[in-house]
């Protein structure tokens, strides 16, 4: 537990508990989850059968990432993240707010979008078990979805701590779910079935050429690669974190590129070339389509979008506690509303924050699926990556200038090779730039969140001076995001 500063007076050191097996273990599970449920058919529906590309090129953008926040992680070994080296570097508190803020909308949109492809695949587990006759209307699978976000404000409310081996169970449960789907595609091979051609076949779907369609596929892709970052806020109870964290999460990134690339083989060994255009538009259904007609003759089809919504839930449930406690720490902080630091009696949990980040998500899924003909998997998707690839491009610059300087507080650390970090954030600006075919919605819905952020930190710096109150360091963030 971090120390609570307002009442102590001083900080005092988490236990470190973490050695690199369950560090492994928490990095794989991190990255594992929604992402892949949510944009696998997207992929498809740009690029066809070379849907493994967008996955492996992703994986390079993050590797290299990885290694800018390995270099920052490791010269600064506390948990605050991409807030703490924005601070470090530049030392302007409107960007270290905008990277927080950035991150906290993040996700929330990565958990919404988790709720909506929970919808879609547990109402594809009830029409496949025969439970209902038909797919659910959108209505209730949006009503589905929003259902979700309250019971996780519940859950969220009462007390989640957490429990690094509660994150093996839930790992070993999300690997499963994807090793179905990998056997399912080996046992269509080893049929003979598959059109092994169909891997090098470029489909281009949008008229845009293979460049341009292999950019976009790329950036939906980064969705299913983010995670591995939120494995910096636990260094502070990582035994030998600088010895034992490099090795560590470029394992799990290699580990989690492996796997995805296999059920992509997976995916193009199941579908036909009209089968992968058409998964476009199935949301967060592709891995469900591909058990359902893989494996037609064996239960596990009736098992599999059950699965899926259990590694999916874990997913939305750790964004949501990101999201509010980092909320609430920006409240302490009094860099937004103070209203937003409320803290239940008893459960010491941050009512206002995870009330504030609930209304945010689903304000957004209903805003989203208002429009019955948008793909709302895919827009906020495109959200989150859009965000995250922002946020990545100032952590990779940050680590370019901080190199540059010396700093007392910095200790020895791992160093990202070269220019590595300079070309890292070229390629993640690359990724987020109009140039990609992103739906202006996406822009739209991110725009408007971060003008939420903005006018929140206006009105309360405002308030602070008339009322002579002082504005936090947010260096000091995560000093006050865990309060249980």
């Amino acid at each position: 537990m971090s120390t609570d500063t307002a009442t102590t007076g001083q900080p005092t050191e988490l236990k470190r508990v973490m050695g690199p097996k369950l560090l492994l273990l928490f990095i794989v599970g991190d990255i594992l989850g929604a992402g892949i449920y949510a944009v696998t058919g997207q992929m498809a529906g740009q690029v066809g059968g070379i849907v493994w590309l967008p996955f492996l090129l992703a994986f390079i953008v993050a590797t290299m990432t990885a290694l800018s926040y390995l270099e920052l992680v490791t010269k600064y070994p506390q948990a605050a993240g991409a807030a703490l080296y924005a601070h470090k570097a530049f030392g302007v508190h409107f960007i270290t707010f905008l990277v927080a803020f950035a991150v906290v909308c993040s996700g929330i949109t990565s958990a919404s979008t988790s709720a909506k492809t929970l919808a879609d695949n547990f109402s594809g587990g009830l029409e496949i078990n025969g439970w209902i006759d038909s797919s659910l209307t959108p209505g209730a699978i949006t009503a589905i979805a929003m259902g979700f976000m309250i019971l996780l404000a519940l859950i969220n409310l009462r007390g989640v701590g957490e429990s690094v081996k509660f994150n093996v169970v839930l790992t070993l449960v999300e690997v499963a779910a994807l090793t179905i789907v990998i056997g399912v595609g080996f046992y269509v091979i080893g049929r003979g079935d598959a059109d092994m051609s169909e891997l090098v076949r470029f489909s281009d779907y949008g008229d845009r050429g293979m460049f341009l369609a292999v950019t976009a596929a790329t950036s939906i892709a980064f969705f299913a690669m983010v995670g591995f970052e939120d494995a910096v806020n636990m260094v502070e109870e990582i035994e030998e974190p600088e010895r034992i964290f490099p090795r560590t999460m470029l394992t799990g990134l290699g580990i989690a590129v492996i796997m995805y690339m296999l059920v992509a083989v997976s995916v193009v060994s199941v579908l036909t070339a009209p089968e992968l255009k058409t998964i476009a538009d199935s949301e967060g259904r592709a891995l469900l389509e591909v058990v359902s007609k893989g494996a037609p003759d064996f239960p596990i089809d009736k098992v599999f979008p059950f699965l899926a919504v259990f590694a999916v839930a874990n997913t939305a449930l750790i964004n949501m506690l990101m999201a509010s406690r980092l909320l609430y720490g920006m409240s302490r902080q009094r860099v937004l509303p103070k209203q937003l630091a409320a803290v239940l009696p008893g459960r010491r949990t941050p009512w206002a924050a995870i009330l504030f980040s609930t209304l945010m998500a689903l304000g957004l899924i209903f805003y989203v699926t208002r429009d019955p003909d948008s793909n709302v998997v895919a827009n906020l998707s495109n959200v989150t990556s859009l965000l995250l690839l922002c946020v990545f491009a100032i952590v990779n610059i940050a680590c370019a200038v901080l190199r540059r300087r010396r700093d007392p507080d910095a200790k020895k650390s791992f160093t990202s090779p070269g220019p590595l970090p300079v070309v890292a954030a070229v390629l993640c600006l690359f990724l987020a730039g109009p140039w990609v075919d992103r739906d202006a919605a996406v822009y739209e819905i991110a725009g408007v969140l971060m003008l939420i952020g903005v006018a929140l930190w206006a009105i309360t710096l405002f308030v602070n001076k008339i009322t002579g109150t002082d504005t936090g360091d947010l260096e000091e963030l995560t000093d006050e995001v865990e309060v249980e």
